[in-house]
């Protein structure tokens, strides 16, 4: 059996595109740094990968990112951290290093290694916060396919009219009828199985038999306190479970473990829950009511306002918390033959992966290819109600982004309650558009909120490229003009955590880089005389047509004056790396500089330049100069190299230097 460093398990409520996506960034993570990862998923398929016991005793710590309830009970006296789902997507790295080095060991409630499957477990690393929000997306994952099935059937059955499910309308179709009928009972569930499994993330098996009785309680026949009804029922039924096992505690597990899951429990905690249920379901019905009422009325009476807020809650966290509880909201009003509001939450999720799309084909050249194939692929996530597709865009630039995103959201939403759009399907986005009373409206208000976001983003994101030559690091500098404008995507490189490390051998299984392809001891020359930038990059274009590598040393002194222009190529200690591409340059080639005396140069450090190191990249190149300059960058990241390029004082000491 296969043994792992480390373990996960991810999920999402929805189990759509969250759970994935932080399971591939936890393997990705774990790759880079050389350990091994499995990871389980739990989406709307159910768990895929599960991990074995054998698994999780071999592995030296876990990794839960999850927004619905994942068992911990198997973890038992491993280290463990428990995080949301979102976290697993953002910062990886940080929550592999935690699992492995400082996290609580997990034990289960009262340091019993092992808990019974009927057992709360609560986590020493989630906080009852996190817990309570785990729980309620633990009810909404089990709860969105039935109102999704109900949603969409209701809505086909409504093709043949508004009143075909009714016998005493000329409308009626038999075929008509029986898919509303479905359909209703199908969203009938939606409050008793919302109820059961927010009990069972509490409580488990047994909260979620309590949590089933008291959510039917609420549901009342469609009579009840709906939604809230259920959420409040369903923690009180785990509650009351919790309770029981208390004040049952005393009696041996062993002995009466079975007496306990199969009649105390159960018949105790559906007295209680049921009864303070009972009691408190017309209160509960009421406040449902107000606010449904509350919301309907602003539907009519304030769009714009409600599609501001609306707008706002789904592009805050593309899934997350604040975006759930937009959803969850519409859900529930769905649930109730209210179609309008689900039309803007569905406008305001839609709108993000598509501006991302409109974004990279606005401004390809401020996106590296990673990210402008990302883009491109958004456009279908997003046709499909796929929000999550848009996070790596927010988290690249959260302060900026992210407020942009809301922009084109609020703009889609406040447009579609101004047209009094329905949509009577909780998901699918356009695959839905039969079902929507309006779509081609819809379409359009959706694309411009979409395009009002992208042309945010690409102004946004040209910004940031002009920059990056600047503010980044040693390598990122190198790279940032080059891995936004050419089709080579630029791997990301921690320059902090690479200084004073040791120069990498030749040897390395990941070198990439061969100076003998583009250097010769002909490119190298120590002592040149010159005063200032410019008269470097004349001398280096003017050595590049000595040496037969280029035909017009005017052209090449204008590329290099331009890319300086774009970004300063001076690195740090005393070093630039100054490149030109043009279609006089024959082929690629590597120049080295000593100088006679510094020359100021825009640098990192402030400190003028005595030494070059330089390329020269034909017009048409596959990419291979980006292979050249990354591999050079990523050298002068280690001291003990450049200490050795300073010290070197002829061109066979410096030849010899690039050959090691």
């Amino acid at each position: 059996m296969a043994k792992y460093d480390l373990i996960a398990a991810t999920g999402c409520a929805t189990g759509i595109a969250h759970t994935y996506m932080a399971q591939e960034a936890l393997e990705q993570a774990a790759k880079k740094m050389g350990l091994t990862i499995k990871v389980e998923t739990h989406g709307q398929t159910g768990v895929d990968d599960p991990l074995t016991q054998g698994e999780i005793d071999g592995a030296k710590g876990v990794v839960i990112a999850s927004d619905i309830d994942v068992d911990a009970d198997r973890f038992a006296g491993k280290p463990l951290v428990n995080v949301p789902v979102a976290a697993g997507i953002r910062e990886p790295d940080k929550l592999i290093k935690e699992a492995l080095s400082s996290a609580p060991v997990y034990m289960p409630k009262g340091g019993v290694a092992k808990a019974s499957a009927d057992e709360n477990v609560e986590t020493s690393t989630a906080g009852i916060g996190n817990k309570i929000y785990t729980s309620l997306m633990n009810g909404v994952s089990h709860m969105l396919p039935l109102v999704v099935a109900g949603g969409v059937l209701i809505a086909i059955s409504f093709f043949w009219g508004i009143y075909s499910a009714d016998p005493k309308n000329a409308e009626y179709n038999q075929f008509a009828a029986m898919l509303n009928s479905v359909g209703s009972a199908a969203m009938g569930l939606m409050v008793p199985v919302l109820a059961a499994y927010i009990g069972e993330a509490v409580a488990k098996r047994s909260g979620l038999i309590v949590g089933m009785a008291v959510g039917m309680i609420a549901y009342n026949g469609g009579q009840g306190s709906g939604f809230l009804g259920a959420i409040v029922g369903g923690y009180m039924a785990g509650l009351v479970i919790l309770m029981l096992q208390k004040v049952f505690a005393f009696m041996p597990d062993k002995e009466f473990r079975g007496l306990k899951a199969i009649f105390l429990y159960p018949v105790l905690g559906v007295f209680i829950a049921g009864s303070i249920m009972y009691l408190i379901n017309t209160p509960m019905k009421a406040l449902n009511l107000g606010l449904m009422a509350w919301l309907k009325g602003l539907e009519s009476s304030s769009p714009i306002i409600l599609g501001i807020v609306v707008g706002v809650m789904c592009a805050a966290d593309f899934g997350g918390p604040i975006n759930k509880a937009a959803y969850l909201t519409g859900t529930a009003l769905l649930a109730q033959g209210n179609y309008f509001f689900m039309a803007g939450v569905s406008a305001a999720c839609i709108a993000p992966p598509l501006a991302t799309t409109i974004s990279v084909l606005l401004n390809p050249k401020a996106y590296n290819r990673d990210e402008r194939s990302a883009g491109y692929v958004n456009a279908l996530l997003g046709s499909t109600h796929i929000t999550e597709g848009a996070i790596p865009f927010a988290a690249k630039n959260p302060l900026m982004n992210i407020p942009a995103f809301m922009v084109g959201s609020a703009i889609a939403a406040v447009l579609t309650y101004m047209s009094r759009i329905q949509v009577p399907a909780p998901h699918g986005g356009f695959i839905v558009l039969p079902l929507v009373n309006k779509p081609v409206l819809w379409v359009a208000w959706i694309l411009v909120g979409a395009a009002a976001s992208g042309v945010l983003l690409a102004m946004i994101a040209g910004r940031s490229a002009k920059k990056r030559g600047v503010k980044s690091g040693v390598v990122e500098a190198a790279l940032a003009t080059e891995g936004a404008a050419d089709d080579v995507p630029v791997a990301h490189v921690a320059v902090s955590s690479a200084r004073n490390q040791p120069a990498p051998d030749a040897d390395q299984s990941q070198q990439t880089f061969d100076p003998s392809e583009i250097l010769n001891k002909e490119y190298i020359e120590v002592n040149v005389p010159a005063k200032t930038r410019d008269d470097v990059l004349h001398y280096l274009a003017n050595m590049a047509v000595k040496n037969d590598l280029a035909t017009d040393a005017d052209a090449v002194f204008n590329k290099y004056v331009a890319r300086e222009k774009e970004g300063s190529t001076g690195m740090e200690k005393g070093i630039a790396i100054p490149h030109a591409q043009d279609a006089t340059i024959k082929r690629s080639a590597m120049l080295v500089l000593h100088l006679a005396q510094p020359v100021e140069w825009q640098t990192f450090d402030g400190k003028p330049v005595n030494a070059v190191i330089s390329f020269l990249i034909p017009e048409h190149d596959s990419g291979s100069h980006l292979k050249y300059l990354s591999s050079t960058a990523k050298l002068l990241t280690h001291e003990d190299f450049v200490k050795a390029f300073q010290d070197a004082k002829t061109p066979d000491a410096l030849y010899e230097l690039f050959q090691r």
